[in-house]
Parts: structure tokens; sequence; C-alpha cells
């Protein structure tokens, strides 16, 4: 029997916000919720009484009648709080205080600059007005062509202060991609960086920025946030304001209030195989769900520091934005995570005293096999809380993180995505962590394994689907009028039933483990095989930097399941390390496991939030055209393509 690598204590408990939650909830309805299975369990069979009871929780400003939390429980389609009338910004600044900052921002050079509380509501409020000066009403779009700067922090509250719909994607994106994005808003405002800076060099932006500008024809405002001396000069025209004239004077900060659906913002898919969706959600979802995960699951508050290492580019910027509802101070580096040395990301933690760290499974892998021992080299006495996300944890990385992040550090995994802007399955202070599983679903998500027939599944691989509505679910995609593409993307394969696409294992103990995405399963001799398994044996090989797992259909009914690793420096892919690698997976996982090639790649391309390409790999191997199969704009190294096809 797997054994716990962590277990709460009394002062967990005893503390943990869930427990005081769940008091709350037993006399509010005079149950007994012994635990946090018995409390999830009410939550989900009392869905509409579960997220009024987070709405009194929290006490959300909301109108003085909002109505039933679940009018409609339909999927698609659910109603929430149908007279509500409230504002995400609104929200923000009920935690503010003096005597800690709300945001402090990192360079890659090591520059600080922390915004507190007031400035960072002065500058809410000045943007706002300068918005609406500018013409911008509700419904109208702010994009941010921006960095991970406290600029773009302030230029959300203030689009969703006055209703507005906002937008974002980091500059690593060329302006094309850019463009695929944010330009399906048909934006009337662009708040963007003159550059930013990665891996030691620094990139400028104002060529893109002008093309841009260009190419979006009903842009009326540019907002610039000048990071190189004089940068704004080659931009000059009437259109444009400095971030300094944009944010100046004194003004009130008065969020308008809005229907609960009203969409707050519009994030995107990963756009390989096409253009990115455009996936709105509304401010009472986002609103709900944040304050729930925040504060019940990962457990943060107003005396915590919040550092997830991402990017405007993903949803977990959004969430890291979140902690501001909970009063958490939350960093901003902008910057590579392993610049200039590996450990960049545990220096930061250090040095801010942040007491719940984020980040990905292959931050966690290149810190393993560069040797880094977090605990030993820098003083992480404040953390308590590692989580990630991105893709699959391996138990030797979870074990890992457990040993050298420290004794009493929890690791937090948590699986998700950019379409509810949350997690489904996570973590929670009262409950134990388990090497490579994720502990439990979420608080208010009916979460499921279904098999193809729509039958629920315990301790084999099943199809993870969600069977009551989120409040966080989309409220519709972009240009989507019939919702038609939404219901294709979530609905198509079990009527009602949400289908994210991931295969999951829940355990006899009600954790679940993580086993790839469905669209890229596996099909060995008739046996459907998830490929994390895989990855979690063979990148933890030290001669393996990285592996991607394909199953292709051939033309004559043939199956062939390639491995292709990136080897580490030095490594030669010879006779012998293919046998160790074979035998490692037929030892640890089954035989079904071992592929039946073992090619050296380059490289293994991703989608630039770290999701590795499996499925148009695949189709590129099959014979499809890598031109119409992946959107180049939407990679990493892009050029990765290019090997995958000549080898195909």
């Amino acid at each position: 029997m797997v054994r716990p690598q962590w277990v709460p204590g009394e002062v967990d408990f005893a503390e943990a916000r869930v427990t005081a939650f769940g008091r709350f909830v037993e006399q509010r309805h005079a149950v007994e919720l012994p635990d946090y299975d018995a409390l999830w369990q009410w939550s989900i069979e009392h869905s509409s009484e579960f997220w009024q009871a987070v709405w009194d929780w929290f006490e959300i400003r909301g109108g003085t009648d909002p109505g039933p939390a679940l009018a409609d429980a339909t999927m698609p389609g659910a109603v929430w709080f149908p007279g509500a009338r409230l504002n995400y910004a609104a929200h923000v600044f009920r935690n503010a205080r003096s005597d800690r900052p709300a945001l402090v921002h990192i360079d890659e050079d090591g520059r600080r600059r922390e915004t507190n509380w007031a400035a960072l509501h002065g500058q809410a409020a000045a943007l706002a007005a300068t918005l609406r000066e500018c013409g911008v009403k509700a419904g109208d779009r702010v994009v941010g062509y921006l960095p991970n700067v406290p600029e773009a922090v302030v230029a959300l509250i203030a689009t969703a202060g006055i209703g507005a719909v906002w937008a974002a994607c980091g500059q690593d994106y060329a302006a094309p991609a850019a463009l695929d994005r944010l330009g399906q808003l048909e934006p009337k405002v662009l708040v963007t960086a003159d550059g930013y800076q990665h891996n030691g060099r620094r990139h400028d932006r104002v060529a893109e920025v002008a093309w841009l500008r260009e190419h979006m024809p009903g842009l009326e405002v540019t907002v610039l946030v000048a990071r190189a001396a004089a940068s704004g000069d080659r931009l000059l025209d009437p259109g444009l304001l400095t971030w300094e004239e944009a944010t100046s004077g004194e003004h009130e900060f008065e969020p308008v209030p809005v229907p609960f659906d009203h969409p707050l913002w519009t994030v995107f898919s990963s756009g390989t195989t096409g253009l990115p969706k455009g996936i709105v959600h509304g401010h009472g979802g986002v609103l709900l769900e944040h304050l729930k995960a925040l504060s019940l699951h990962l457990d943060i508050g107003h005396r915590d520091t919040f550092f997830w290492y991402t990017s405007p580019s993903w949803m977990m910027w959004n969430f890291l934005a979140a902690g501001l509802l909970v009063g958490a101070t939350i960093i901003c580096y902008d910057g590579a995570p392993s610049y200039p040395d590996v450990d960049r990301l545990w220096r930061i933690a250090a040095d801010e005293h942040v007491t719940v760290f984020g980040t990905s499974p292959g931050y966690v892998l290149a810190c393993i096999k560069a040797g880094v021992v977090p605990r030993r080299e820098h003083d992480l006495s404040a953390l308590r809380g590692v989580g990630v996300t991105g893709s699959t944890l391996p138990p030797t990385s979870s074990l890992w993180l457990g040993e050298n992040a420290g004794e009493r550090v929890q690791v937090m995994s948590i699986t998700g995505g950019t379409d509810v802007v949350s997690a489904f399955i996570g973590s929670v202070r009262t409950v134990p962590v388990w090497p490579g599983e994720l502990s439990v679903p979420c608080l208010g998500v009916a979460v499921d394994a279904f098999d193809a027939a729509g039958r629920p599944v315990r301790g084999e691989v099943g199809e993870l689907v969600v069977t009551a509505p989120m409040p966080s679910m989309p409220v519709r995609f972009w240009n989507d009028p019939d919702g038609a593409g939404l219901r294709e993307a979530y609905f198509s394969a079990y009527p009602g039933v949400w289908r994210h696409g991931d295969w999951i294992s829940i355990t006899e103990r009600g954790s679940v483990e993580m086993h790839g995405r469905s669209d890229a399963t596996l099909n060995r001799h008739g046996v459907r095989i998830g490929t994390a398994d895989i990855y979690q044996v063979v990148e933890d090989l030290p001669e393996i930097v990285e592996a991607l797992a394909l199953g292709v259909e051939r033309p004559d009914g043939g199956y062939w399941m390639p491995l292709f690793v990136v080897l580490a420096d030095g490594v030669v892919l010879d006779g012998a390390l293919r046998e160790r690698i074979r035998s490692e997976l037929r030892m640890r996982v089954s035989p079904r496991h071992v592929p039946d090639d073992i090619l050296a790649a380059p490289g293994v391309p991703h989608t630039r939030t770290g999701k590795k390409l499996e499925v148009p790999i695949k189709r590129i191997l099959q014979g499809a055209d890598a031109t119409a199969t992946v959107e180049r704009t939407a990679l990493d190294v892009p050029e990765l393509i290019d090997w995958y096809r000549d080898l195909g």
C-alpha cells in the first residue's frame, strides 16, 4: 500500500480555513461533516446550498436580491445567481492593508519594486477614469501585450471595474500570434510595453507594437509602459498615452455592478491546431471559484505571500492575481525560471518569505537533474506549500519536493484548465498527500471517471468528467453565437456532462492519478494507456532530459508506438541505453508500455504554457500537412516541427 509523504498535523486541522468553513456549513444546515470527504460529498449533492454558503462565507457584495445560487443546473447553460449585480474589482480591495505590499515585482536582473495597496488602488482608479474618457464602456475590450509586470494587474482591475472585458498575452508571442488572440476581440484599447527580458537578453517589442496597432482597425488608444529610455519616441502619435499619463491624478474608484455572467475576461486555448479559442468567463463565477480555491484549498489569506511562476498568456496569471482577493501579497516575476541559475525561483521564494509557491513539473525535474537542494541552499522557513500544475507530477518528483523543499512543506499538485480558469482536483490542508497523486476533488466539483459507455469506474483509467455545473465554466466562446463550438468542445461525448479530455483513475482513498490527455491515448494491443505513465519512468533517468510518446495508427491497420527522447549533454543513445529504457518501463509500469522504437530527438515541442505537442506530432507522422496541423506561433521552439515532419 502506498504510504503518504505528508500528513496533516493537529495545527493544520485547527488552523485550516476549510475547517472553519466546514463548521459554518454544519451549523447552517444542521449536518455532520466529520472530514473533508464528507464536506465534498455534501458540496456536490447540495450544489446550490454549497455555492450559497461560499457566497455568504466570503460576504460577496452582489445586490439586495441575488436570487437562488443555482437557478438552472442544465449543462451547458447553467444559471447562477440571476439577480446578482456585482463586480470582481470591487472585491480586490476589501482586504487592503497598510503594513504589507499588495504586489512585489522582481525582474530578471533582481530589481525589486513594491506596490502598496494605496498605490494599486490609485493607479486602478486613474486608469479606469482614463479608459472612460477614451470612450470605453461596459462590454468593450481592453487588451494587454505585456510581460508579468504590475501594470498588467492594474490594467485588469481597472478594466473589470468599468465593466469592460480584459484579455492579455505575453510578449514572448510574436505580433501575428498576439493578433490571432487579441485581434479577435476587436479591442478599443491596447496596454503594452516596449519589451521584456528573458535569459539575460532584452527583447525590444516596439516594432511588434507598431505592427499590432496597424492590424487592429478598431483600436483607439494605446497605453505604453516604457521600460527602456526613449522607446516611446518611436511610437509617438495622438493615439498613444504613456503609462504615467494614463494613471495620473486622483480619482474615485467605483466599480460598476454587472450581472453574474457579465464577461470579466477572455482567455485563450493553446491555438496549436488552429485559431485560438477565446474562452469567456464571468465576474461572478470567477470571483466565487477563485475565493474558494485560494482560501479553502490553498489556504491563502491576508498574512500570506503568494508566488506562482507564470505569464499573462497562461490562466495561472489570472489565478495569481486573484491572490489579491484574499488579501495576500502576490509576487510577479518577469524573467526566465532558471536564469542565471536553475534555483532562481527558490531564491525568490526565500528572499520574499513566500508561503505558497507554484511552479511546473518541468521546473522541478530541471532542479532534480541539476542536483539542487532548495532547503539546504535557501531559507525556506516561511514556505508551507508548493503548488504544481501544467502537466503530470511524477511520484519521484513529488517525493523529491517533500524531501528537498522542507519537512513540513505540503506538495499541492492540481489539475484544471484554462477552460474553467481553476482546478477540478487538487489539495487541501486537512488531507494527506500521496506521491504522484492529487489528494482530493475540489469542493463543489462533481468529478468522476467515465468509461466509453458513460459508466463511472474506480481503480481503472477513465475520462475525467464533471457531472454538475461549476460557476466558472465558460459563459461562452468568443465568436460562437449559437454555442455550437462550446457544446462540441465539452459536451459531445456525454450529453449534459463535461468531458475535459484527460485520463484519470480514482483510487480507493478518493485521490486521483493523472494519465495524460485522452486525445493522446496509446492503444497497446487493445488496452488504453496514458502517456504520463511512460514519462514518469523515462524522464526519471539521468540520461534523459525529456520524452515524447506517441501512438500512430497506420493506413494498413498497423500501429506504431515510438518513444522520442531528448538526451542529456554527452549522452549517446546506444543499444545499452535503449535496453535500459525498455527494462525500466517493463518493470515499473508494464510490458504494454514498452515502445516499438526509441529515437533520439533534438527536442520536444510544447505549447507556450508547457504542454507537449502529442496529438499534432502524431498527425504529422501520419502524413498530415504540418502547416495546416500546427500553428507555429503558438509553440516554444517552432523549428522542431520541421524535424518531426522530415521524419514522417
